[in-house]
């Protein structure tokens, strides 16, 4: 699979350098809520940062965590491999590196103190990488404007120590719903999320996998159980075995933990994992996890803060920069044709000839959204998504 998508992107790469390359030198995506936009510009590719720059064996780099790293394969995971990748790219030592692992997101007593801490030990710049830690690193970033901090998804920033960084997951989530939609033959398909309509973030990719089912299958449903948590082990397992007792043969998954996975293949269902790939948790059910390298972006943060680059700009990658895929299919469970349609998938996202969220989009209240021809640019997809596609039902 890896080996084929490389082709892919190698191909795609040759035949457009010429036409993009005086496009990209200017594009500049929005993302965020619609009122407060965020750029992507990553700091690495600036020529003029507005830090000094910071010897390599002086720096220190923090990451707060909503959970445990060692507590499983989910989101928590997934950041702090992101954290290990970028340690090994740049060569820094262990002691370079400061963990403050399960800082409740709900809590800014907690997420203030677990900051503070990091900074009093010497930290140069801090990664938060949960959405409720926003506010705080806002106002600690006022107080502290010798302090980088980085906030992982949300939308704030102030263009210079306080920026924010995400991705288009919403492309793995595509490409994930075709490997679902082509393996239910209930036609019934669970989704745990871990918010509901409101958050853009897991509506957008609650709406970009039922996308992606449906271009395979038309038929297939998908059913959405909401834990209303961004960590809650216990009722991510009860939704998952609710959405099994509705029928659902495949369940994917928006939550840290990697127990839909787990419950769907103890019931003989299939899965879609998150954040990092579960078929090591449930080989017998994950056919594929839509998953984020987030070395990529920790790499060329920390780099430009060494090199003295950081220019405060946010954060926004996808497929092309190596922050979002899909994992190895799991060639074991997945059906027939699943290889070919999402190498097929995969092509059009990144010749940019497919968008995920292009034309007129039906939703689940019998409205539409978008316009032929268009598609939704990136703060409509990170803020403004608090709409089911037709096929999505809550339960």
């Amino acid at each position: 699979m890896k080996k084929l998508l490389s082709i892919i992107l190698s191909l795609v790469l040759i035949l457009s350098l010429s036409a993009c390359a005086n496009e990209a030198a200017t594009e500049q995506p929005k993302t965020g809520t619609p009122e407060e936009p965020k750029t992507e510009t990553p700091a690495q590719n600036e020529s003029e940062g507005v830090f000094p720059a910071i010897a390599k064996e002086d720096i220190k780099v923090a990451v707060i965590h909503i959970g445990n790293p060692a507590d499983g394969s989910g989101y928590t995971y997934a950041h702090d491999q992101g954290i290990v990748g970028m340690q090994k790219n740049l060569g820094l030592d262990d002691s370079q590196i400061i963990r403050k692992n399960n800082v409740n997101d709900t809590d800014p007593t907690a997420t203030e103190t677990a900051i503070l801490e990091a900074i009093e030990d010497g930290a140069n710049i801090v990664f938060g990488t949960s959405w409720g830690y926003m506010d705080t690193m806002e106002a600690l970033a006022a107080e502290y404007p010798d302090v980088i901090f980085s906030h992982g998804s949300g939308y704030k920033g102030n263009g210079a120590n306080f920026n924010n960084y995400f991705g288009r997951i919403y492309q793995a989530r595509y490409l994930s719903g075709i490997a679902a939609g082509l393996k239910t033959k209930s036609n019934l398909i669970g989704y745990v999320a871990a918010m509901g309509q409101e958050n853009s973030e897991v509506t957008g990719g609650i709406d970009a996998f039922a996308m992606g089912v449906y271009s395979v299958n038309p038929d297939a449903k998908v059913y959405v159980k909401v834990t209303n948590s961004w960590y809650s082990p216990e009722e991510e397992t009860n939704a998952a075995k609710a959405l099994l007792a509705e029928g659902c043969d495949v369940i994917a998954q928006h939550c840290d933990t990697p127990n839909p996975q787990l419950e769907a293949e103890k019931a003989g269902a299939f899965g879609i994992g998150y954040n990092s790939d579960m078929s090591k948790d449930a080989p017998k059910a994950t056919i594929t996890s839509a998953v984020w390298d987030w070395s990529a972006y920790y790499t060329s943060a920390v780099e430009s803060v060494i090199n003295g680059t950081w220019t405060g700009k946010n954060y926004y990658g996808g497929m092309a920069e190596g922050l979002v895929d899909i994992s190895a299919l799991n060639e074991s469970v997945a059906a027939e044709g699943t290889l070919e349609a999402i190498a097929e998938a995969t092509k059009s996202i990144l010749d940019g000839s497919f968008n995920v969220f292009d034309g007129v989009i039906e939703t689940n209240d019998g409205k539409t959204v978008g316009e032929e021809g268009k598609t939704l640019d990136d703060a409509t997809i990170t803020g403004g998504i608090n709409w089911y596609f037709k096929t999505v039902e809550v339960k």
